[in-house]
């Protein structure tokens, strides 16, 4: 039975991951890129003033300062696919995916634009008052009740797609490798780990959306800097193979030789699933986070918005991927994602420090993505069902945290992909049709912005 379902699911992950979902995230992005004019790129310098809370009023609606929603989301994609989903993309796809993963973030960049600011833009409220956002609403409020079956087909593929399967599973296969647990002593072992994660998890996201903007706040900045020095010295002691190493990355790019049977069709789907799980562009998930910021001006989170994949994806998955290839571990190497990142790393950096580091890192990767993907599937279900059910969604999650710790780690990628598939077709249309409102309300606030009517 297990050996069937998970048949059925590897089989819908490939169906659903193919070239009209390739053309709807990668072309839907472009459109965004280029119809935006590339207007929002030039006020990079403005979302950094905007992050640290130059232009904050507390007064203004929503829970989140605009440095915790953007933490918050980013502790959702910087985390277990920035080292497990990288090194899967590499074994899978080869040096070449990495290109196609930095296309999709480019695009992507632009596409957090537009779904972020969306998200404020029309925003609603739950049976408590509280302010929602996410393209449910962005939906519903935007282009009318009578696209709610669109806005119920994204929160129905967002309960499976914001599960806690992959980092569960991956936080426990480090910390098995790390201590070297015996073959005859594993399921037990991943079994008590999923137990003790899924308590830590309990002690944060049961108190609510605020506690988890904070917690994600502090930590954010610590795993991003620690993980920064550990590639960059890396790097440095094999600095004359680095030009080499981009060299190959180019060049497969376009080969596709790293890839069975040399598709480079396959190629770049491997590039741009595996950037989707990592920097989230057009899945809709972290608009659901942005949301929630204290703010009345839309364009302002879609800006801070953007920062997301460039530090997701540009910064923290390219390290990832230079330090794999480096090792020169990747080629041949036979085991799970966050193994050969854990032997690359072991590799270079001297007396097994690469594994110390690299599960300090995990943990605060892993824990961090734990905390947030909480909050996206309780306003998915909180949505579908009402606020009273969707209290109980918390219970749900940590029991799914101790189920995903023991379980196969290709059936574990093949749900969440689907789902993640499923709730990019009704974010990205629903962006599209509404695109020209995100224009206008940009032109609006650059042309207040350069008149200094935010100066005081």
């Amino acid at each position: 039975m297990y050996l069937s379902l998970q048949s059925v699911v590897s089989e819908f992950s490939q169906w659903v991951w193919g070239i009209p979902l390739l053309i709807l995230l990668i072309g839907g992005g472009l459109f965004l890129f280029i119809y935006s004019g590339l207007v929002p790129f030039r006020y990079m310098r403005h979302a950094v003033g905007v992050l640290t809370g130059k232009y904050d009023k507390h007064d203004s609606p929503g829970d989140l300062s605009h440095y915790e929603a953007l933490s918050s989301a980013i502790a959702a994609t910087v985390g277990m696919g920035n080292i497990s989903g990288v090194a899967i993309a590499i074994a899978t796809g080869g040096p070449g995916a990495i290109f196609w993963m930095w296309v999709s973030a480019f695009v992507g960049m632009a596409t957090k634009f537009f779904t972020c600011s969306l998200s404020v833009m029309y925003r609603g409220k739950d049976a408590e008052g509280n302010t929602k956002g996410g393209p449910m609403y962005v939906i519903t409020e935007g282009l009318g009740k009578q696209w709610k079956p669109l806005a119920v087909f994204f929160a129905f593929a967002g309960l499976f797609g914001t599960l806690p399967a992959f980092q569960a599973n991956q936080l426990t296969q480090t910390l098995v490798d790390v201590f070297e647990v015996r073959e005859a002593n594993i399921d037990t072992a991943k079994l008590l780990l999923g137990i003790s994660i899924a308590i830590i998890t309990a002690m944060v996201i049961f108190g609510g959306i605020k506690r988890i903007g904070k917690v994600a706040g502090k930590l954010v900045p610590i795993m991003v800097v620690v993980y920064l020095i550990t590639v960059l010295t890396i790097l440095i002691l094999k600095i004359g193979e680095v030009p080499s190493i981009f060299s190959l990355i180019f060049t497969d790019a376009f080969s596709g030789q790293a890839v069975v049977g040399g598709a480079l069709g396959t190629l770049i789907i491997t590039g741009v699933r595996r950037a989707a799980f990592s920097n989230e562009a057009g899945l809709g998930t972290a608009p659901m986070m942005h949301g929630t910021a204290k703010t009345n001006e839309p364009i302002r989170e879609g800006l801070v918005a953007m920062l997301g994949p460039a530090i997701d994806t540009l910064l923290v998955c390219t390290l990832t991927a230079l330090a794999i290839l480096a090792s020169g571990i990747w080629q041949g190497f036979k085991g799970n994602g966050i193994s050969l990142t854990l032997v690359a790393f072991d590799s270079v950096l001297p007396a097994n420090l690469g594994s110390i580091i690299i599960t300090i890192c995990v943990l605060i990767f892993a824990f961090s993505t734990l905390f947030t993907y909480s909050f996206y599937g309780y306003s998915c279900l909180s949505y579908l069902f009402g606020i009273k059910v969707g209290k109980y969604y918390n219970y749900i999650y940590i029991v799914t945290i101790v189920i995903a710790s023991i379980i196969k780690l290709e059936f574990v990628i093949n749900v969440i992909d689907s789902a993640y598939a499923l709730m990019a077709i009704p974010t990205v249309l629903s962006t599209l049709i509404l695109a020209p409102k995100v224009k206008k309300a940009a032109k609006d606030y650059f042309t207040r912005l350069k008149e200094g009517a935010f100066n005081n």
